[in-house]
C-alpha cells in the first residue's frame, strides 16, 4: 500500500499517454492520463473501439508509452482478464491490467464481458470514460445519454426532447455483482479520482471506477471549459461522487445545497433546446435520487 496520498506535488513527470490526437478539451483523455500516472509504467491498457482508441494508436505517433492494445468492442472484459491471467501464468506480480473503455463500450456493448470479468474476481481495473454518447461515430445516444439529451439518434423536436430515457445507472449495477471496489468520479474532481485510483490499484480483486469525462465536440460546450463543466455536474447534483466496497456504498461529497441545473443544461448545445417544464422534470428526479442516496448510504 503506497504511503503517501498521490496529489498535484507528488505525481509523477512521466508520461504514459502523450501526443494523443483527441479534441481540444477532450475529458476522456485527461482521464486517462491521470489513470497511467498513478499506475505507472508496469501497466497493461486494453482500450476497445472508442474515442481512446482511435486518437491514441495512429502510427507511427503512438501515444501510450506503456504496453496497450485494441480489443474488439464487446470484448474489453474478456482481453483484460487474459492480461491478467497471462501474466499471472508468466510469474509477473507487480503490474496493472486496466481498461478503458467509452459508456457505449462499457454500458451497452462490452457490458457482457465486464459483468463476466467482475463475476470471476479477476484482478483488473476497468475504467469507464463517460462522454454520454458514442462519440467517435457521429454522436449517437448509448445507454448512458441522458434524459434531454439531443444526439444524431435522438435528436430534439417539436415532439420529442432528445433523448427520452435516463441515462443506466452502471454504478449500482456494477455494485450488484459484489465487486471489490467500485467508484464514481468526475474530471472536474480530479484529486478525488486520484485517491479512487490509488485504492483501485491495490485491490486484490476486480475494480471499476466511472469517471465522468466532458467532450466539447459531443456537448456543444467550449473547449477551455471542460474541467469546470464536469465539476459543475456533481454540484449541480446530476453527478455524484461514491463508492461501494465491503457491500457498503459511500458518499464521497454530500452538497449542502446544489447549484443550478438550468445553468448548468443551457450552457451545453445538446441540452439547450429544453424547455422549463422539461428541466423541472431533471431537478424533480435529481431530488428523488438523492433522497435515496442520503437515506442509504449515509
Amino acid at each position: 500500500m503506497s504511503k503517501a496520498k498521490v496529489n498535484a506535488r507528488n505525481i509523477t513527470d512521466d508520461e504514459y499517454f502523450y501526443g494523443h490526437k483527441a479534441c481540444a478539451g477532450c475529458g476522456g483523455s485527461v482521464a486517462v492520463r491521470l489513470a497511467l500516472k498513478v499506475l505507472g509504467k508496469r501497466t497493461y491498457s486494453v482500450l476497445p473501439a472508442g474515442c481512446m482508441s482511435a486518437v491514441g494508436f495512429i502510427y507511427p505517433q503512438m501515444a501510450f508509452t506503456t504496453n496497450a492494445m485494441i480489443a474488439p468492442f464487446p470484448a474489453t472484459g474478456a482481453m483484460l482478464s487474459g492480461v491478467a491471467v497471462g501474466a499471472k501464468s508468466l510469474g509477473i506480480k507487480d503490474f496493472h491490467a486496466v481498461g478503458f473503455a467509452g459508456d457505449g463500450g462499457t454500458a451497452d456493448i462490452g457490458f457482457q464481458a465486464l459483468s463476466g470479468a467482475i463475476d470471476r474476481g479477476d484482478k483488473i481495473i476497468y475504467i469507464c470514460y463517460d462522454n454520454e454518447a458514442y462519440m467517435n461515430t457521429g454522436i449517437q445516444k448509448s445507454g448512458l445519454t441522458p434524459y434531454g439529451s439531443k444526439t444524431t439518434t435522438s435528436p430534439a423536436g417539436e415532439n420529442l426532447p432528445g433523448a427520452v430515457r435516463p441515462k443506466k445507472n452502471m454504478f449500482e449495477i456494477i455494485a450488484a455483482h459484489g465487486i471489490d471496489y467500485a467508484a464514481t468520479a468526475s474530471i472536474g474532481y480530479p484529486q478525488d479520482f486520484l485517491n479512487k485510483l490509488e485504492k483501485a490499484k491495490n485491490v486484490d480483486g476486480t475494480s471499476y471506477i466511472h469517471i465522468f469525462a466532458s467532450c466539447p465536440t459531443g456537448w456543444g460546450t467550449p473547449t477551455n471549459t471542460s474541467i469546470d463543466i464536469a465539476k459543475e455536474a456533481v454540484d449541480c447534483g446530476l453527478w455524484y461522487l461514491a463508492e461501494y466496497e465491503n457491500d457498503e456504498f459511500k458518499l464521497n461529497k454530500n452538497p449542502k445545497e446544489f447549484k443550478s441545473v438550468k445553468d448548468y443544461l443551457k450552457k451545453q448545445g445538446r441540452f439547450k433546446h429544453l424547455k422549463d417544464e422539461e428541466i423541472s422534470g431533471i431537478i424533480e428526479n435529481r431530488d428523488k435520487k438523492w433522497e435515496k442516496i442520503r437515506k442509504n448510504w449515509l
